[in-house]
């Protein structure tokens, strides 16, 4: 391009610094000799007479004085426009951006290889940045590469910005995922570098962390799987600028603790100055050239570097400068610029390794025959990943027993092991999803609660994840509490805009799990460790937010809604019911979220106003809260509710034993439809259980 100081011609790759044309004044009165605009044109005359200098991913070049200029007047820039951003929203993080711009800036300048107009282009280097608050600085690297204007960085955290406060890829398309939840931005790495080494593409991940996150364990998970896996196209940063929250981190600035702990790990790792641009150039440039490891660089920083009001200061995390503050500071850091760079764009690929797509074939199950959902899980996933070269597996070293393993005899390139490490699994599986591969994540359901927050974080990424959570519920039997998992459904449910599943039987299961790999947002699928009858012919259909009516008749005294292992206790309590000349109606409500209202509702309208909900899970949350939910904002009175449903630690048992103690097997069923209708009948029924009229009307139902 040219300069606009006369014939000069910049390289590619470097573009022109311009600054105020006013003499700005350091602290002490020192005016600077020259604007940056006259420092820009005599680089360009530099450069033009050098000859290109600008680096290639291959072989990084030494830095030329113009980009030194260039790289030192970008880092100023950002500090600027960092706290000119949060001065702006009276909020925010501008010390904890500042102690990252010098690693920002020679990172977006030299080496990240991003097509901006493309953010999803599948070779694009990928950056996360897991320090999330800081993200003024990475949101004033985007207005120096022309990504957003300085009008829109000036609407950081206000309302309808896509600036939030911490990045957001709900609004924001440059972001590949939500951060600000310390300790996972790292793993999400892990994940991107998995699918570049599955895909055969040569970007690179790197991940942006602050020091106070690697208090974490989710930190040395994902430290330890990205190790295991050998991923050298892996580049963590820590940018240790010693001060925290409310005091010193743990480890202050004791780089060499740092990286012993990272060289523990199996990964190279680097200690520098933060703030030394050459050393974090080559620090970069040796990342890059090192094979066979991951590489993290150590760098020692100022919170608050280039002001000295604030710099290495305590007391000023999260807290924006006032507006005089903030001009002594802009001007004691060189005064406002208009610093454009060009990031390189990557090459134009696409994955070079691939299996061949093939149409789908379910597995099919045999009335009658038993057999345990978790064991349909990983048949049906099994199927998916030879029809569906995008379908990966992770699994929690329990993969023999969900029966993930299934998936990794035959598709073992497509399948990664994360041991005994769920957070790290869950994140690593944003980090394939945001490259577009459809995720799926097993372990016991139980364990799926360590992962909450990462579970959480990736609703909020806008990350579609498929989670299947086995071994539910006292019915698992002799292993005890700490196996079963009775908080799940609750928890799922609780995720926003996420689909819970729970069926029945082997049949049904495939046929959510074949819906499900088309389903946008965290989806939950609760499988049962028992073996059961199975139900449903292969040729049933399950629609996600429906139900199943299995029992029904004009009699039916009551409704007893159940999924998953209780169902088939309440099929049983049908058949004593039946004998005694009892009829009731039997629902199976194998989608928990979004719930069939409709079905519910006719149901109560039709069977007295009685409903028996009976789920293997505690009692708050679940099965009967979500039965709940359908009958909101109506206007009729709403249905008795008798909720069976676990109410005290249960201990080791056989499965019918444990179902019989906790109150939820067919015999309490019974017992519940008994109790309600000799409970009508002493209220003035007719004798049959059936309320007199006008006693319950839900005629708008």
């Amino acid at each position: 391009m040219d300069s606009p100081g006369g014939g000069a011609k910049l390289p590619d790759g470097v573009s022109l610094i311009c600054a105020c044309p006013v003499a700005q004044v350091r602290p002490g009165g020192q005016a600077l000799a020259d604007s940056a605009c006259e420092q820009g044109r005599r680089g360009a005359a530099l450069l033009a007479s050098q000859g290109s200098q600008h680096s290639t991913r291959a072989h990084p070049q030494p830095r030329s004085d113009m980009m030194a200029d260039t790289l030192a007047d970008l880092a100023a820039q950002l500090r600027i426009d960092s706290i000119r951003c949060t001065t702006a929203a009276g909020s925010g993080h501008p010390s904890s951006s500042m102690s990252a711009a010098d690693i920002l800036a020679v990172l977006f300048q030299k080496y990240l290889r991003f097509d901006f107009q493309q953010p999803k282009a599948p070779n694009n280097d990928r950056f996360v940045l897991s320090k999330g608050h800081a993200c003024p600085v990475l949101y004033s690297a985007f207005k120096a590469a022309g990504a957003i204007d300085d009008r829109e960085l000036l609407t950081l955290r206000k309302f309808g910005s896509r600036l939030e406060g911490h990045p957001n890829p709900h609004v924001l398309p440059l972001v590949d995922v939500a951060t600000g939840s310390l300790g996972q931005g790292l793993a999400v790495g892990v994940g991107m570098a998995l699918g570049a080494r599955m895909d055969g593409l040569p970007f690179r991940t790197y991940v942006l962390m602050g020091d106070s996150e690697t208090a974490e364990g989710s930190v040395w998970e994902a430290f330890d799987k990205a190790s295991h896996y050998g991923l050298d196209n892996l580049c963590a940063i820590i940018d240790v600028n010693r001060l925290g929250q409310s005091r010193e981190t743990e480890l202050g600035w004791n780089l060499e603790a740092y990286a012993a702990r990272v060289r523990a790990f199996g990964w190279n790792a680097l200690t520098l100055d933060g703030h030394d641009l050459d050393a974090i150039d080559r620090a970069f440039a040796e990342a890059q050239a090192k094979k066979g490891q991951p590489t993290c660089l150590i760098c020692k920083t100022e919170k608050g570097r280039g002001s000295s009001l604030i710099a290495n200061h305590d007391g000023w995390h999260g807290k924006p400068l006032p507006e005089d503050k903030a001009k002594d500071a802009i001007r004691e850091l060189g005064g406002e610029r208009q610093v454009r760079i060009q990031v390189k764009k990557p090459e134009a690929l696409k994955a070079t390794v691939q299996d061949k797509a093939s149409d789908l074939v379910l597995p099919v199950y045999e009335v009658g025959q038993k057999e345990a959902t978790r064991k349909a899980y990983g048949d049906a996933l099994l199927a998916l990943g030879n029809a569906r070269p995008d379908v990966v597996a992770l699994d929690a070293e329990v993969s023999n027993s969900t029966y993930a393993n299934e998936f990794q005899k035959a598709h073992p390139k497509r399948y990664f092991e994360m041991f005994i490490a769920e957070q790290n699994m869950v994140s690593s599986a944003v980090g394939l999803a945001v490259l577009g591969k459809k995720a799926f994540v097993s372990t016991f359901a139980a364990f799926l609660s360590r992962a909450y927050d990462q579970v959480r974080m990736a609703a909020i990424s806008n990350a579609t994840v498929h989670l299947c959570g086995s071994h539910a519920g006292v019915s698992i039997g002799e292993d005890g509490p700490s196996q079963m998992a009775l908080e799940d459904l609750a928890m799922m449910r609780a995720v926003g805009g996420s689909t819970v599943l729970y069926p029945s039987d082997a049949n049904q299961t495939a046929k959510l799990l074949a819906q499900v790999v088309e389903r946008q947002g965290i989806t939950y699928l609760r499988s049962t460790r028992e073996k059961t009858p199975v139900l449903y012919p292969a040729t049933e259909e399950f629609p996600i937010g429906g139900s199943k009516v299995l029992r029904q008749s004009d009699e039916d005294v009551a409704t007893v809604v159940a999924a998953g292992i209780t169902l088939h206790e309440a099929l049983k309590a049908y058949e004593a019911l039946k004998k005694d000349g009892i009829a009731v109606r039997v629902i199976d409500l194998y989608s928990v979220k979004p719930v069939d209202a409709k079905t519910l509702r006719k149901a109560a309208r039709e069977t007295l106003g009685r409903l028996i909900v009976v789920e293997d899970h505690w009692a708050e949350g679940g099965l009967a809260d979500a039965v709940l939910e359908a009958f909101t904002g109506e206007r009729e009175r709403l249905p008795t509710v008798v909720r069976l449903a676990v109410t005290k630690m249960p201990g080791s048992g056989k499965p019918a034993e444990l179902l019989d103690a906790a109150g939820i097997d067919a015999g309490h069923i019974v017992e519940a439809v008994t109790s309600l209708r000799e409970a009508t009948t002493a209220r003035g029924g007719d004798g049959r259980g059936r309320p007199s009229d006008n006693a319950w009307g839900h005629t708008n139902a």
